[in-house]
Parts: structure tokens; sequence; C-alpha cells
């Protein structure tokens, strides 16, 4: 199957390179256009073929699609808040574990729902969580672990279970930077107990916006369905009516007996689904999702084998043979004593048409939005302020093409050798 991308002619120098973007071919449009014609513009045929491939892609029981991975992040935790968890759910006071290095809504859940997070730092290593400060930070308090697999490395999951069985906490795997990473040979995104995934453009598919939420437990994807479907009982696909073969003999709270099921409320919920036509795209983006990890993996290496040869003057990720990243984009630290700055470097990039980024927030407790949030440090945040100083990612999409990372070497490299 051969993959088209949407893009002019190169020319270096005048061409921007992007650090992210869709690829794509006459299958995605087809589909939408199939989506239109059929008139059934809601989740339909295309979001239940989604699923299945990619319970099948993933090897896990149970998908929910959401309208893009903030808002799989926030279905996901208000999930684990239904009382049919008891003394494990999560309720305002409580405790998780989370990192600075951070897109706000990987955190945000969390605080939204009255929780308390607790920041661990970084190892500059991983640019991950610092997996030897997590039992220290946990409190009698701690209920949950949510912290993502950055820029698509994953963490030490092997210990990260470990600590969450020990402590009986919950995990969430924020994964959208992650699909197709492996830890110790298995996907990420089925170790924890939920797992999300985003496909807005930037990620290893795209939808445009979209999102999904990941599990084997049966309580929690019932959970998840409640609180994405308005809060609603039912457990009905969209378009369908009397699932439960009872839809007129339930009974809940002050409600008459035999109301309307479809229309009984027991979470306090949102609409967080999305349309076929994201679900349309998001079938044909999955047939092509082995080409895309491979293309990225090939860029990153690319990438490597040009940055070795600068390590006197860049943090470069160092991972055990357990480590199989599907790399989101190519990251780096620029050190301190460098004889550039992080924005100096990235300046000249892009204004040689190369798209960079910072990895995120940074620090998110540098960020005006969390001055007056209430949270916990456990130590120090030190490695975070250094991401937030030093850090940068480069592009290693599948519309990055060996041409264009002969550029991006070359710029590199002239202003390398000027600055020293």
């Amino acid at each position: 199957m051969g993959i088209s991308i949407m893009k002019k002619t190169f020319i270096p120098g005048r061409t921007y390179i992007p650090v992210s973007g869709k690829v794509f071919d006459k299958e995605e449009i087809n589909n939408a256009i199939k989506v239109a014609r059929d008139g059934w513009w809601t989740e339909g045929e295309f979001g239940k073929q989604f699923e299945k491939d990619f319970r099948n892609f993933m090897g896990i029981r149970y998908v929910s699609l959401v309208n893009s991975g903030s808002s799989a992040n926030l279905v996901a935790l208000a999930s684990l808040t239904s009382n049919v968890f008891k003394d494990r759910a999560l309720k305002s006071g409580d405790e998780y574990i989370a990192i600075p290095l951070a897109f706000p809504t990987t955190v945000n859940p969390g605080i939204q729902y009255g929780l308390t997070p607790v920041f661990i730092d970084i190892d500059v290593k991983t640019f991950n969580i610092d997996i030897g400060k997590i039992e220290k930070a946990i409190t009698k308090k701690t209920k949950l672990i949510m912290v993502a697999h950055t820029l698509g490395i994953p963490y030490n999951l092997t210990q990260i279970t470990r600590i969450a069985k020990k402590y009986n906490l919950w995990v969430i795997e924020d994964c959208c930077d992650a699909l197709g990473s492996r830890w110790n040979g298995k996907l990420v995104g089925t170790y924890g107990d939920i797992a999300t995934y985003s496909f807005y453009p930037a990620h290893q598919i795209t939808m445009g916006e979209g999102g999904a939420v990941i599990t084997n437990n049966p309580l929690i994807h019932r959970s998840i369905r409640q609180f994405r479907d308005w809060g609603r009982d039912c457990w009905c696909d969209t378009g369908k009516d009397n699932t439960c073969r009872k839809r007129f003999g339930w009974q809940f709270g002050d409600l008459p007996f035999g109301y309307d099921h479809k229309y009984t409320y027991t979470q306090i919920g949102y609409n967080l689904k999305l349309t076929d036509f994201q679900a349309a795209i998001g079938v044909a983006q999955l047939k092509k999702l082995p080409q895309f990890i491979k293309k990225r993996k090939e860029n990153y290496a690319q990438l490597r084998a040009f940055f070795d040869q600068y390590k006197k003057y860049f943090i470069l990720p160092e991972l055990s043979e357990k480590e199989d990243p599907c790399w989101f984009g190519f990251p780096a630290i620029v050190k301190e004593n460098a004889p550039f700055t992080r924005n100096e470097f990235t300046q000249y990039l892009e204004e040689n048409k190369i798209g960079t980024r910072t990895i995120f927030s940074g620090n998110l407790l540098r960020h005006p939005a969390y001055k007056h949030t209430k949270y916990r440090i456990a130590g120090s945040v030190e490695n975070s302020d250094v991401a937030l100083n030093g850090a940068f990612w480069l592009g290693v999409f599948p519309g990055i093409s060996f041409e264009h990372i002969t550029y991006i070497k070359k710029v590199i490299l002239g202003f390398i050798v000027k600055k020293i």
C-alpha cells in the first residue's frame, strides 16, 4: 500500500518543515465521503469498525472513542470516581502522582475533580518520571498514578505496576504520544487500569481531532461509557434502543418504576463522543500505522546518529533495551555549559524554515494557570527546570523525508560551527 503526502515540492531554506503533520491518501477521503453520503454523521459504523480494529491491534477488551486526547484523560479519571468502586473511588482530597514536564490535560482532570497532584521530578535521561522517587511520595491519601509516556518514550512499567499493586493504586497510562511504543516487548497502554490516546494530527495516526480510552476491566469500561455519554445509565450504542431488553423495567433513585432507561442518569457526565467522519478517517489511518511506526523510527535514527557527534552540547535520551519508543519527536536538551542557548538554537532553526517545539510545559508549575493551584512537590523539580530552560524536540513524522533530514543536519551543523 503506497502512502501519498499532500505537499508542495521541497525547496531547501524556503519550504517550511513542520514538526508534525497529516499523512494520508484517498482512502481517508473516500471513507469520509461515504459517511457524508450515508447521512449518519454521529458515531456509527466506522466508529464500531475502528473500535474493533484498535482492540485487535492493542490486544485489549474495550475501546471507547472520544473527541480528543484531552477528553480521553478527563473521562478516564472521571470514570474512577464512580461509587461502584466503593472505597477505591477517587474523591476530592485524594492525591495522585504526576510530573511537571507534562501536557496540561494530563494533570488537569485530577485538579478539576478536587484531587491534589503530587509532583515528582523527571529523569533527564528518559524525560519520564523518576521511578526511584515514587514510593517516598506516597501517603495514605494517594490513590492514582497518572503520567504520560513523554514523546513516546515508555516509562518503567514493570516498576510502576509493582508499586501500584503494593499500594493499591490505580494507573492511568497517558499514551497520547506513544501509540505503538513498547515496554519489554509489550505495547504500552496494556499495563495500567486505563490508557488514553490522542488522534490529533501531531500523533502517530490522526482523525483531525479524536481520542480513545481503553481498558480490560468491564466495570471501568461501563463507567467510561457513562461519563462519556451524558452520565446516563443506559449502555445502548448511538442510534440503538433496548439493548438490555428491559428498557422500561428499571427503577433508580426517586424515579418511578419503568422510567425510560435511555434517559436515566446515574453519573454527572459529559458528551465527549466523536463523529463518524473522524472514525472513518481513523479506520484508514490505522491500516497505515505499522508503516508510520517504521518511518518514525527511521527518522529518529538518522537524527540520533547526527546528534551523537555533539553530545558535548546536548543531553540525549539514554534508554534500556526494554524501551522501544514509537517516537513522537526527537527530544534533546541544550546543556547549560553549551556555547549557545536553547532559544538561540531553535530560533536559528525556525529562521531557516525548520519547525521546533519545547517539550510541552517544561515545568507546569512555572505557568500562570497553576500559581494558585493546590499541589505538593515530592523533593525538588530541578530536572524539570532543566527541561524548561533547555529542552526541545524536532519532527520525525512520516512526512519528513531523507531530503528534509539532510537539510536539517546541514543547517544544524552550520549553526554549531558558527558558535564554536
